[in-house]
């Protein structure tokens, strides 16, 4: 049964994800365009809104892409470069930094989505499950970088990199390599896989747009209209 188990989670369920973002995505933005967007909530309280976003979204960013070149880059490609235990505790220090902050960013969001009476108002369960998904895949995350302190040789590294290639490149025998590893690390791509399955039902489908610039566009001016008083000739 374990095994069974396994082989769904870590060999099918990614796939079925994969398809449900890509298929999912192509029909939202096709049928419901004026729907791909964040639901930014600024204009109903900016108050640390900006600070918490750009360190939710600098984190985020930093993280997928630490993770897309450390995972789906061989290890005979690098070990030219770096070996096997330098890449680890590069990944570690800069996952624990750039995780970090995001946790930051992403308690004040979630603070502010739940606590905020206006914001909460306008909000609907989708937004707040979405951030209690990423909050979960945060700290599974980020325990893993103590887990990874009881085996600095970079061994299980390369497994969840073999994983991943393995997936990305169609190949069996991807549930293999994360077989034996510890339980965190199979929940932490478990859910990754999850975030992805639900990503086109949710904001987080303007993951596409590449928000890149949002860390650096300037503050909405709102300006209150004023109402212009006209007399007529005295008599």
């Amino acid at each position: 049964m374990s095994q069974t188990i396994n082989l769904f989670a870590f060999q099918i369920y990614p796939y079925i994800a994969l398809a449900v973002l890509f298929v999912g995505s192509w029909m939202r933005y096709d049928r419901a365009m004026y729907t791909w967007r964040t639901g930014s909530s600024q204009l109903l309280s900016s108050r640390g809104m900006r600070i918490a976003s750009n360190l939710f979204h600098l984190g985020v960013l930093a993280i997928l892409a630490g993770h897309l070149v450390g995972l789906l880059t061989p290890h005979s490609v690098y070990e030219h470069v770096i070996s096997a235990p330098q890449k680890q505790l590069l990944a570690m220090v800069a996952g624990g930094v750039f995780g970090a902050a995001c946790l930051v960013g992403l308690l004040m969001l979630l603070w502010r989505r739940l606590f905020n009476p206006r914001v909460s108002a306008t909000g609907t369960p989708a937004d707040t499950m979405v951030l209690l998904l990423l909050l979960a895949q945060l700290l599974l995350g980020l325990y893993s970088i103590i887990l990874s302190t009881h085996h600095m040789d970079g061994s299980v590294m390369i497994l969840l990199g073999e994983w991943a290639q393995h997936i990305v490149t169609f190949r069996s025998g991807a549930s293999e390599f994360v077989a034996g590893v510890h339980w965190v690390y199979k929940a932490h791509i478990f859910l990754g896989m999850t975030l992805f399955l639900v990503a086109p039902f949710t904001r987080l489908v303007h993951i596409w747009s590449i928000p890149i610039s949002y860390l650096w566009r300037p503050y909405q001016v709102v300006r209150r209209r004023q109402a212009t008083l006209r007399y007529g000739p005295r008599s």
